[in-house]
This record gives structure tokens, sequence and C-alpha cells, in this order.
């Protein structure tokens, strides 16, 4: 079973996180450069680890209606769906995913500074395990 590779993208930075290829824990990774040659990262991220599934986070309102940033996921989205023959692309409500990163960061005793320089990879992390089903002890 192939990997799957989730993406909280933002204006900044898009944060990473991968599966094991049994699909049962999520492991972050260093965020990517926002803009230009993003695609291209990921692409070669999809290839090195042998992913099937890509979930890119789709940022909404608690309302439920789009926002600018649900824009960016969805441009995101179709790009890569582009770019990754033979990938399954999957858009992802990613509702409140960066206020529990921001939790579990805070829990595991990270001062606010660490925290926000892994804050995107821990918000893909937490979406990631949303996507396989919930977190797993």
């Amino acid at each position: 079973m192939g990997r799957v590779l989730s993406l909280d993208p933002g204006t900044v930075r898009c944060g990473v996180a991968l599966s094991d290829s049994a699909r049962t824990m999520a492991f972050p990774r260093p965020a990517l450069a926002a803009g230009e040659g993003l695609v291209e990262r990921i692409a070669a991220l999809v290839t090195d680890e042998a992913v099937e599934t890509v979930v890119v986070g789709r940022p909404v309102a608690l309302s439920g209606r789009s926002t600018a940033s649900t824009s960016l996921a969805d441009a995101l989205c179709r790009d890569l769906r582009a770019a990754l023959a033979g990938v399954e692309v999957v858009a992802f409500d990613e509702r409140l995913t960066t206020v529990e990163a921001g939790r579990r960061l805070a829990v595991s005793g990270r001062r606010a500074r660490e925290a926000r320089a892994g804050i995107d990879s821990a918000a893909a992390v937490v979406m990631l395990e949303a996507y396989l089903g919930g977190p797993r002890a």
C-alpha cells in the first residue's frame, strides 16, 4: 500500500506530513516554502516517498463558507492533479487543525518560538490522522 502525503498550504509555508506504508501513523516533515516551485518540490517528494494519495487541507470558515485561503488550496489541488498523473489528490476539510496542532505543541512543552516553526507540519499531521481515521495510540 502506498503512503499518504498531507499538505497544509499557506501563503508563506506549506506544512507536510507523511504516513507510514501501512497508513497507520503520521509523521511531520519539514515545511516547504510556498510560491514558485512548490508543485515541483511536492512532486519530487511524491516520487521519492512512493506516495499514492495527496491530501490537501482546504480551509473553510467555521460557517462552511469559502475564504481567501480556500482559493489557494483549490489552486494547489488543481495544479497537483495536473502534475501528478496516477496519484490521487484529495481536498480535505482542515477546520481547526492549526488550533489542535498548537494545543499539542503546547502540551508537549514546546516554547512559542519553537512551536511557530513547526505549526504548519504539525497541522498537516493532525489532518492526516483525521484522514486516516483518527489518531492511534
